[in-house]
């Protein structure tokens, strides 16, 4: 995997990058804290299946506008979308305000911004629907509301599959992960 460092607006990101060779891209947003290898089994898998995969090492002051910088200064277009607790925040915001640039979109363990949560608080209610295949992968029961309550904001197919006491996906469940990244970037 390679690593190297872009500048987005007036700070440095450092980004891991591996196989340059493929046309599919996938951009995969850690959650705040996760170590910069918290994605690298599903890397592993994903390369597997000739995908891209692009990793921001941390996404700490990435927002919309630094995220499309990113993709641009990669010149990378079309991308499947995929974050991990905050960067499955980042990711539907990015899937629901960036109409055009995403292919598909699958996050884990965090529903639609704009869906209520177990206690009926919603984190960001003007947050408009997203227009993409989504899957939410659920690995926290007291997610679930949230992530069902998602289903009337996703404009198109949304799959959800539950990982009982799964705390981290990426780290604990890098296949079952991997797997329904696959099926989204599959044009099938």
């Amino acid at each position: 995997m390679e690593l190297t460092s872009v500048v987005v607006g007036d700070t440095r990101c450092a980004v891991r990058l591996d196989r340059q060779d493929s046309k599919h891209a996938v951009l995969l947003l850690p959650g705040a804290g996760d170590s910069p290898g918290v994605y690298d089994d599903v890397c592993k898998r994903l390369h597997n299946s000739d995908l891209r995969t692009i990793v921001p090492e941390d996404i700490t002051g990435l927002d919309e506008q630094s995220v499309m910088a990113l993709l641009d200064e990669l010149k990378v277009g079309w991308v499947n979308l995929v974050g991990s607790r905050e960067g499955a925040e980042l990711a539907w915001s990015l899937a629901a305000r960036q109409f055009g640039r995403f292919a598909s979109l699958v996050v884990a363990d965090r529903g639609h911004p704009g869906a209520p949560d177990s206690e009926g608080i919603s984190r960001e209610s003007d947050c408009p629907p997203v227009e993409l295949p989504t899957t939410v992968v659920v690995g926290k029961p007291d997610r679930r509301a949230e992530v069902d309550a998602s289903r009337r904001f996703v404009y198109s197919d949304f799959r959800v599959v539950q990982l009982d006491g799964v705390a981290n996906i990426p780290a604990s469940a890098p296949a079952e992960l991997a797997t329904e990244i696959v099926l989204r970037t599959s044009p099938w």
